[in-house]
């Protein structure tokens, strides 16, 4: 038999699954207002970065940051709002294929 002395197999554990107490109880409704809670606080951080960038832009006009640290923030923002926009294709998509879905 092939033994394998790089990885010890007396260190794994057993995966355990995550048992959350509080949300098992949660209606539809209660679990819709907690995804849209966190739907807006993502839009929000993504509106926080936007703002961040113009921030970060305006401070370099004025000669407080280098030109580093503005495209470092401005990609930031870019990369986020772009990820929005992926994440909100794949909805409509996924929405659009259950509604395609006949019963």
């Amino acid at each position: 038999m092939i033994q394998n002395t790089m990885f010890s197999t007396q260190s794994v554990q057993p995966l355990k699954m995550l048992e959350s107490t509080k949300d098992s109880g949660s209606t539809p409704s209660e679990s819709l207002s907690k995804f849209g809670t966190y739907l807006e606080n993502a839009i929000s951080q993504v509106a926080d970065q936007e703002k961040a960038s113009e921030e970060m832009s305006n401070k370099f006009m004025l000669g407080q940051v280098d030109v580093d640290q503005v495209m470092v923030s401005s990609e930031k923002a870019l990369l986020s709002l772009q990820l929005t926009a992926q994440v909100r294709n794949k909805v409509i998509e996924a929405y659009q294929e259950i509604m395609r879905t006949q019963v």
